[in-house]
């Protein structure tokens, strides 16, 4: 019984490799070992990077609304813990858009958060 080869199957699994590194520079788009190390690499940093994504996504939101509150006299972790003791479920991307784009509603809230904060510090 002849050998089996791979055949057709191998130059299909070439060219999805190939398909998928165009753009890379030099051999890495063009040879196939090379292409594969590359789109490993360039997979796992992917992967990696979308988690660091939302960690500095979330860093921006907290650095606006610490400078929105600061333009209005308080400080950022006041300003959230008045808020969740006021029960505002308004998450940092919210808050963030709202102190950019609506100031009258945002010097609404650090009101709220300040009653609430100071209601709750002369209680204790």
């Amino acid at each position: 019984m002849p050998r089996a080869r791979k055949g057709a199957a191998r130059t299909q699994a070439r060219r999805k490799l190939l398909r998928e590194a165009r753009g890379f520079y030099g051999t890495k788009s063009r040879h196939k070992q090379q292409a594969k190390v590359a789109m490993m690499r360039a997979k796992r940093y992917a992967w990696r990077d979308r988690r660091a994504r939302k960690r500095d996504f979330r860093a921006l939101w907290i650095t606006r609304i610490t400078a929105a509150c600061r333009m209005r006299g308080t400080r950022y972790s006041l300003f959230i813990n008045g808020l969740q003791r006021a029960g505002v479920l308004l998450n940092r991307k919210m808050l963030s858009l709202i102190a950019i784009e609506d100031p009258k509603t945002f010097d609404a809230l650090v009101d709220v958060a300040k009653k609430n904060t100071t209601a709750t510090a002369a209680a204790a």
